[in-house]
C-alpha cells in the first residue's frame, strides 16, 4: 500500500513532516488548506485511524509507523496554542 507524507508549515517557518500508511489521508488533507493546530490534530487522529484501519484490512495487521506519527503531531501541534495557523504545505 502506497504510503505518503503530509508536511505541515508552521507560522514560524519551520516545516512537520507527518506520515500516513495510507493515500486515504488526502481525503482529510489537501496543498493550501488552512487549519487551526486543534483541527489539524483532530483530522489527524481521524485520517491516521483510517489509514491503519484500511492497512489492517487490506494486509491483515496495522501499521506501527501511523501510531508513531500521531504522538508526534499530539506532541508538536498540541504545543501550540489551539487557534494557531497551520498550513498544509504538500501533500504525497
Amino acid at each position: 500500500m502506497p504510503e505518503i507524507t503530509i508536511t505541515a508549515e508552521l507560522p514560524d517557518g519551520s516545516f512537520q513532516p507527518c506520515y500516513s500508511p495510507s493515500p486515504i489521508a488526502r481525503k482529510y488533507f489537501k496543498m493550501g488548506q488552512q487549519l487551526t493546530a486543534e483541527e489539524f490534530i483532530r483530522l489527524s487522529r481521524i485520517a491516521l485511524s483510517s489509514a491503519s484501519d484500511l492497512v489492517e484490512e487490506k494486509i491483515g495487521y496495522s501499521s506501527s509507523l501511523d501510531y508513531c506519527s500521531l504522538p508526534d503531531i499530539e506532541r508538536w501541534a498540541g504545543a501550540l496554542p489551539p487557534d494557531t495557523p497551520v498550513t498544509i504545505f504538500h501533500v504525497s
